[in-house]
């Protein structure tokens, strides 16, 4: 590796372990006890209607408290003054022109609604939208009307939120946690990120190919498309302005939720960063920033949320489907995944997104991703495309009940368009599910966490591009920790379905058991082409019935006596004789049914089946030109390695178990594309299986000797307990 390179890495991991350990219950605490003051005019649901604009209110206050005097004698003196010099004034891209804080909002009690809603006129456009979205003036008027104004607003004029005092990693936290309270019932799908799983996303996204960022004044743009309160974004942020100050580090956003979205758009407006790239839009609909490519992507999209069908938003269906069509020029030229599940749109839309030659991205994904739908499915088609492309860097697995909302595992896709010279034509698998800390308290489905000297083991194993493990010792759990990497082909995620068939050998037997398979069988009683039994005894009973209801009742009547006479005939024809040879037992009924009415080749074909089974013994059937045909019934689909020969992999895992199997690649190129001729060629991670470690079962007589000393132990604490009754 370069020495730049060597460099790089080593001041991503100090930059990243140089971050004091937050503390922020102090805060949370006293947000939550203003909180409990709503209790009875507000739902507990509804807290966050108050809370978060009443945050967001006194965090800007905070940033503007040094420049607010300047401020509003610069607009007393000129009040068409334009917005850019009140700014320059301010120090941010937003200021408030009125003298109102909240702490002066209370020396006017009486007219508190009606100056207060002043002091929210009295901010730039940009502030006011934000209180317009979240609706906050009806709040103003509801926690009035219900005695609970005044109190709100003297409490949260006491809570120190200043930036220099309060960073912007340290409100993350404060958010995270308020809007995990408040959505302890979210829906499936809205996973709130941690702040050290953000850490170490960015840790490693900008643990390599990042030489470029160093550079004075250098333009760097991030993306995260499903944006949230900003965590992803903040984080980034920070850490590329700390390995370079001079960086003009440019947030883009997009999010679909108007609390997240207002706390999202707060924040990036106090990092002196562009309201207008912070987006309140659906991803799935619009592309916000279309014609912008971006240097980092980074997201945790939503999890099992429909794109299609019913469960589906507003227009998000048209919209995909209409971006589809785009093909190459668009954003999900990979194809569609099944509709119950967008997580691979926005792997597609990260991937548009990143910046030719040099774009990089995180995005996190639960198992869904790596494996879902079959060979020719939309899933597996763009999992085929990104390895194609060779867009996936690596790819990690992380432990379960690291998120609020959810205790499943979680991976990481590392997604690149600037891969090393090592890395190029490769994948590498990184084990972490091991690495965690238990959590002191619970939030939530959060029972552990990553620590930063675990999130420094995991860098620093992604950045060795290499196989094996490492153990790093958890004083908390008083045990080794356990990381693994493996490295792979890309080639060995790529696959082709092949079908594997027996040879078609049945005998067949005009007998009881046959008669009786044949009279119950779909097609004599529900075949509408034939007689559906149901279908008749409707028509008979419908008077008077249509000329079309009439027509159907006549070909039901013809469909019953041809099963009649077939059934009569087959009965008179009975005997303990077996055919061997199928095609002389097809020739037997064509002789013996030939004068019924109704009787079709077809027919005779169906029948005969009904009539016959499966017969190792029998003769095998072939085509005209002799070659073997194969039975549909035994068809067993085989996935092969892309990099593996398919006569070796017969012999090993097929002809060992059935030796006269017959294999077939179900695809002609020169025929037309359809959902019966298509190429069976797909791709998918089996992450876990790689990773598997066979353990020898325990021994009975342990198992036995564990489950009678558990029993002991229970006998004597029931004992006890009966004791402690009768006392």
């Amino acid at each position: 590796m370069t020495e730049a390179f060597l460099m790089a890495q080593t001041h991503i991991t100090e930059v990243m372990m140089d971050d004091k350990p937050i503390d922020a219950s102090k805060e949370i605490a006293m947000v939550f006890s203003i909180a409990n003051t709503l209790r009875g005019p507000y739902k507990a649901d509804r807290y966050k209607d108050v809370i978060i604009p009443m945050i967001i209110l006194r965090r800007i206050e905070c940033a503007l408290e040094k420049t607010k005097e300047q401020v509003v004698a610069a607009y007393k003196k000129n009040k068409k003054a334009p917005v850019r010099y009140l700014c320059n004034i301010s120090g941010y891209p937003f200021y408030n022109t009125s003298e109102f804080t909240l702490k002066k909002l209370l020396d006017e009690a009486p007219s508190i609604v009606e100056n207060m809603n002043f002091y929210i006129d009295s901010f730039s456009p940009n502030i006011k939208s934000i209180f317009a979205e979240l609706e906050f003036k009806s709040e103003i008027k509801n926690l009035d009307k219900n005695n609970r104004l005044l109190g709100v607003v003297k409490k949260f004029s006491e809570l120190d939120l200043n930036p220099e005092t309060v960073d912007g990693i340290k409100m993350g936290y404060m958010f995270e946690e308020i809007i995990r309270r408040f959505s302890e019932n979210a829906e499936a799908g809205d996973h709130y990120t941690p702040r050290e799983v953000i850490r170490l996303l960015t840790s490693i996204l900008l643990a390599e190919g990042c030489d470029d960022i160093y550079r004075p004044g250098r333009e760097i743009t991030v993306l995260d498309m499903a944006c949230g309160t900003g965590g992803m974004l903040s984080t980034s942020h920070d850490f590329i302005k700390r390995m370079n100050p001079d960086a003009n580090v440019r947030l883009f956003g997009q999010e679909n939720n108007p609390e997240s979205h207002a706390i999202c758009l707060a924040d990036m407006l106090i990092k002196n960063q562009d309201a207008e790239n912070i987006r309140f839009a659906d991803t799935m609909k619009q592309d916000c920033f279309e014609g912008t490519s971006m240097r980092f992507v980074i997201a945790n999209p939503p999890f099992g949320i429909a794109w299609g069908g019913k469960d589906a938003g507003d227009g998000v269906e048209k919209a995909v489907r209409a971006e589809h069509k785009k093909g190459q020029y668009g954003r999900f030229p990979a194809g569609l995944p099944a509709t119950g599940d967008m997580q691979l749109l926005f792997m597609q839309h990260a991937i548009s997104k990143m910046q030719k030659g040099k774009g990089r991205g995180a995005i996190i994904s639960n198992g869904s991703p790596l494996f879902s739908g079959n060979t020719t499915s939309g899933e597996s088609q763009i999992r085929r495309w990104m390895l194609e492309k060779d867009y996936i860097e690596a790819i990690i697995g992380l432990s379960p009940q690291l998120f609020y909302n959810t205790d499943i595992a979680i991976y990481a896709f590392i997604l690149s368009k600037n891969k090393s010279k090592e890395r190029k034509n490769k994948i590498q698998l990184i084990d972490a599910t091991d690495v965690w800390e238990p959590m002191r308290r619970s939030l939530g489905k959060k029972r552990r966490e990553i620590s930063r000297q675990q999130i420094r083991l995991i860098t620093e194993v992604y950045t060795a591009f290499a196989e094996g493990e490492k153990h790093q010792y958890s004083e908390k759990r008083k045990t080794d920790c356990i990381i693994k990497s493996k490295i792979f082909d890309r080639n060995e995620f790529l696959y082709k379905e092949w079908a594997a068939y027996q040879p078609l050998q049945r005998s067949g037997i005009i007998s009881d058991h046959t008669i009786e398979k044949l009279k119950t069988s779909a097609f004599f009683t529900s075949n509408a082409h034939v007689y559906n039994e149901s279908t008749f005894m409707e028509l008979e009973q419908t008077n008077p019935r249509s000329n079309k209801d009439e027509k159907a009742y006549q070909k039901m009547l013809r469909g019953k006596k041809f099963t009649e006479d077939v059934l009569r005939i087959l009965e008179e024809n009975k005997s303990e004789e077996t055919y061997q040879d199928y095609k002389k037992f097809e020739t037997f009924l064509k002789e013996i049914l030939r004068d019924v009415d109704g009787v079709t080749p077809s027919r005779i074909s169906s029948i005969a089946t009904e009539l016959s089974e499966i017969d190792k013994t029998a003769v095998i059937q072939k085509d005209r030109k002799g070659n073997p045909l194969v039975d549909p019934t035994t068809k067993d689909t085989e996935i092969i390695k892309l990099n593996q020969n398919v006569e070796e992999y017969m012999k090993e895992e097929v002809l060992p178990h059935v030796p006269d199997a017959i294999w077939r690649y179900e695809y002609d190129p020169n025929k037309a594309e359809s959902s019966s001729n298509r190429e069976r060629l797909g791709a998918e991670f089996p992450f876990t299986r790689y990773f598997y470690e066979y353990e020898q079962p325990r021994q009975s007589e342990d198992v036995l000797q564990e489950f009678f000393l558990l029993e002991n132990e229970l006998s004597k604490k029931i004992e006890d307990l009966r004791r402690i009754m009768k006392s």
